[in-house]
């Protein structure tokens, strides 16, 4: 793992970092661009890699990182959040570094935690994983992942931190982990359904670009570049 902190443009997991304080603004529309972390070894293994810190980016994802300093030129940012797992720093840091911001750490923002199947690597383990978040995304947000998180859990903290970022940034970015961004979005989000997020993965350094507000609900512009179907 490469050295974290002063100088490096990666932040230590432990230590919480607070944006700037800065007057609340009046709530308008918001843009925000969900990225996942670049590719990590639990990736490749295809293990259910979902506690603090979590795996390093590979060499192949570190240049996925860098690539999203150029794919998202044409985006201003404000801010870049990212969750208390490592890959999401290391993901952040050459765009934060392109922009002058500093991540700001928000634990809420880590993947669904994975309970019984933290680095299982097999297929009945991912399918009894997901098949909670899927009675999530049909209406059963109290179902729980075994030894892991509940849909409340996981949506109470998640709001929290996008509410966070909506009273203080109009553009923002949070670099964040494949289930939780799909889990989120298919909730908040009105133009797209259940099906459409059980059918469409995200992969490392994917993008969603939604606008709105946590009052009035959120749009997904592009997901994964690609606009999602009317419903």
């Amino acid at each position: 793992m490469p050295p974290i902190g002063p100088g490096t443009g990666l932040l230590p997991v432990d230590r919480p970092v607070l944006p700037p304080r800065a007057a609340l603004r009046t709530l308008g529309p918001v843009r925000l661009l969900l990225i996942r972390h670049g590719q990590t070894s639990a990736n490749v293994g295809r293990l259910l890699d979902t506690a603090v810190p979590g795996a390093d980016l590979t060499d192949e994802g570190r240049l996925q990182a860098q690539d999203l300093v150029g794919k998202l030129e044409q985006q201003p940012l404000e801010a870049i959040y990212v969750s208390d797992l490592v890959r999401t720093h290391q993901t952040a840091a050459p765009l934060a570094a392109a922009r002058g911001l500093v991540p700001v750490i928000r634990p809420g923002l880590r993947e669904i935690q994975a309970g019984d199947f933290e680095m299982a690597p097999d297929d009945a383990s991912w399918e009894a994983y997901l098949a909670v978040l899927y009675r999530w995304a049909a209406g059963e947000p109290e179902a729980r992942i075994p030894h892991g998180e509940n849909g409340v859990e996981v949506m109470t903290r998640y709001d929290a931190v996008v509410a966070e970022i909506a009273a203080t940034h109009e553009r923002a970015a949070i670099v964040s982990h494949g289930a939780v961004i799909r889990a989120w979005s298919g909730a908040r989000a009105r133009n797209i359904d259940p099906q459409f997020v059980a059918d469409t993965r995200l992969g490392n350094t994917a993008v969603v670009v939604l606008d709105g507000t946590p009052a009035a609900g959120w749009v997904v512009r592009t997901w994964a570049d690609t606009a999602p179907p009317s419903i």
